[in-house]
C-alpha cells in the first residue's frame, strides 16, 4: 500500500466504493487521514458501513464543511455529461476534487529514495487503443530482463494498493482518459501516447475534450521522456507541441507503418522493428517471432513498449529475448484455439470500430463475429477492412441493425454468442481465423468484455470437442 501524504489528521472524502474507492480509503488511513466515503449503490454502503467505514451523504454541501479534499473513482462524471450531485457540491464548497491517481502521485516518493542507488521511476502509459498491451509488455521486459517492477492502474493493481518502492522499481501504469483528465497530480517520468480514436465522447463532450484529457499526462507534469504515437494528426500535434526542434530526444516518435528517422525514433515496417537515432539504426526485432503480437496495431505496441525501455537503459537485445516471451493479454488478439487449420482468436476489448479494425488488419481470411452495444459514430471506418472478411456473424440485441451498416461484406445475424461460434465453426475452411472483435460495448448482454470473451472461449472449446 502506498500511504497517502499530505492529510494527516484531516477529514478526506471518498464518492465510489469499488476497487478503486476502498484502495483510496485504505490508503488514506494509512497516512493518518479520516475517511469519510459515500456511494449511490446501498449495497455498497452497507459492505463499507459493516468493514468499519464512515458513511456520509457527499451529495450535500454541508458535509464538506470540514473536508479537505474529495477523492473521485474514475466511473463517476465529474464535469461531462453532467457533473455528479456530490462532485458539484464539492465545488459548491470550494473543497478540491481529486482521484486516485493524483494522490499516488503526490505521495509515491518518499524520503527513503534519499538511500537508494537507483531512484524509482514511474512509466505512465494512456492513448485509445493498446494501453494494455504496451503497459503489460513494459512490464514483462522489465521483470524477464530483471528489473523490480509492478504493473498497476486499469491494469494489474489499484495504484494505491501496490507496494512502496524498491530501490531501482519501476511502476507501469496504464491510465484511462477518465484518470488522467481529473487527477491533480500527474508526474511520470515517462510519458507514452500509444494511439488515438474517437471513444468516450459523452464522458468529454466530443472529440477535443478527449484529447485534451489525455493530453494532461504530458502537460501537467512534463516527463522527462515522451514517447508519442504519430500515426494520427494528434500524435503529431502532441509530439511538436512537446518538442524543441527535430534533434530533441526528449520526444521519442512512434510508428506501425510509417519510417520515421529524425531525432530518436522507433517504428515496425514489414513485421520489422528499428529504432533510429541521430538517423543511425541503432537497433532492430524481427517481430515475426514474436505470437503474443500479431498485426500492425501490436506492432505499435511493441514500439512503444520498446522505446520506454530503452529511455532506462536496457539494451535491444534484451528487450527482443523478452518480446519473444511475452504471452499476450486475456481478450487481446488471445490465441484460444487451432483446429484442422483454423486459428480461434479473442479479441473481445476491441470495443471500438478503431481497435476492431485493426484487429480485422492483423489476419488475411476472417470469420468475424461481431456485434453489441454500439458506440457513437456507426461503423464507417470499418468498411475499408472488410475485404479480410470471408463472412460476419452479428451478436447483439442490435444485430440486425449493425449488420445493416457492413455494405460489402456477407453477414448473419445470429443475435447470441453460442449461435455465432456454431455457425463459424460449422463453415470455417484451413487457413482461416474465427476472430471475436466486436467493435462494440458488451453491456447489452455481458457485463464486461472479459465475461464477453470468456463467453466466446467457453463456446469454441464446446464446439471443438
Amino acid at each position: 500500500m502506498i500511504p497517502v501524504q499530505g492529510y494527516a489528521g484531516q477529514t478526506v472524502a471518498v464518492l465510489g466504493l469499488g476497487r478503486t474507492g476502498r484502495a483510496a480509503a485504505a490508503a488514506l488511513a494509512a497516512g493518518g487521514a479520516q475517511p469519510v466515503v459515500w456511494d449511490d449503490s446501498v449495497p455498497a454502503r452497507n459492505t463499507a458501513e459493516a468493514e468499519g467505514l464512515i458513511l456520509r451523504d457527499l451529495t450535500k454541501t454541508q458535509s464538506y464543511e470540514d473536508v479537505a479534499a474529495l477523492i473521485v473513482s474514475p466511473g463517476i462524471p465529474h464535469l461531462y455529461p453532467a457533473p455528479h450531485p456530490a462532485i458539484a457540491a464539492a465545488w459548491d464548497a470550494g473543497v478540491p476534487v481529486d482521484n486516485d491517481i493524483g494522490l499516488f502521485f503526490q505521495s509515491f516518493a518518499t524520503t527513503e529514495w534519499a538511500n537508494f542507488d537507483t531512484a524509482p521511476r514511474v512509466i505512465a502509459v494512456t492513448g485509445s487503443n493498446g494501453k494494455s498491451t504496451t503497459a503489460a509488455l513494459i512490464h514483462h521486459i522489465l521483470t524477464e530482463n530483471g528489473r523490480p517492477a509492478q504493473l498497476a492502474g486499469n491494469i494489474g493493481r489499484g495504484v494505491l494498493d501496490i507496494d512502496p518502492a524498491p530501490d531501482g522499481g519501476v511502476v507501469v501504469l496504464e491510465l484511462s482518459s477518465y484518470q488522467t483528465d481529473l487527477a491533480r497530480a500527474l508526474t511520470p517520468d515517462v510519458a507514452v501516447f500509444t494511439n488515438f480514436s474517437p471513444d468516450h465522447l459523452d464522458r468529454h463532450a466530443g472529440l477535443g475534450g478527449y484529447f485534451a484529457a489525455k493530453r494532461r499526462l504530458f502537460a501537467e507534469g512534463g516527463p522527462d521522456r515522451a514517447i508519442v504515437g504519430v500515426d494520427e494528426a494528434e500524435g503529431r500535434y502532441l509530439a511538436n507541441q512537446l518538442s524543441e526542434g527535430p534533434e530533441d530526444d526528449r520526444v521519442i516518435r512512434i510508428s506501425s507503418g510509417q519510417k520515421l528517422t529524425q531525432g530518436w525514433t522507433v517504428f515496425a515496417r514489414k513485421s520489422f522493428l528499428s529504432e533510429y537515432r541521430k538517423g543511425r539504426q541503432v537497433g532492430t526485432i524481427d517481430l515475426r517471432k514474436i505470437k503474443g503480437l500479431p498485426g500492425g496495431h501490436n506492432h505499435q505496441n511493441a514500439c512503444a513498449a520498446y522505446a520506454a525501455c530503452r529511455t532506462l537503459g536496457l539494451g535491444p537485445k534484451g528487450i527482443a529475448a523478452a518480446m519473444e516471451s511475452y504471452p499476450g493479454l486475456p481478450h487481446r488478439s488471445q490465441i484460444v484455439a487451432e483446429k484442422d487449420g483454423v486459428l480461434y482468436v479473442n479479441d473481445s476489448k476491441a470495443t471500438n470500430v478503431d481497435s476492431a479494425a485493426k484487429a480485422l488488419q492483423a489476419f488475411k481470411k476472417i470469420r468475424w463475429i461481431c456485434g453489441g452495444l454500439q458506440k457513437e459514430g456507426g461503423l464507417e471506418a470499418l468498411l475499408p477492412h472488410l475485404d479480410h472478411v470471408v463472412k460476419a456473424y452479428v451478436i447483439g440485441r442490435e444485430a440486425e441493425g449493425f449488420a445493416l451498416q457492413l455494405t460489402g461484406a456477407e453477414a448473419e445475424i445470429c443475435t447470441t454468442m453460442e449461435a455465432a461460434v456454431m455457425r463459424a465453426v460449422a463453415e470455417a475452411q484451413a487457413g482461416e481465423v474465427v476472430l471475436l472483435a466486436p467493435a462494440a460495448a458488451s453491456f447489452d448482454q455481458y457485463d464486461n468484455f472479459e465475461k464477453r470473451g470468456d463467453d466466446f472461449m467457453a463456446r469454441v472449446q464446446a464446439a471443438l470437442g
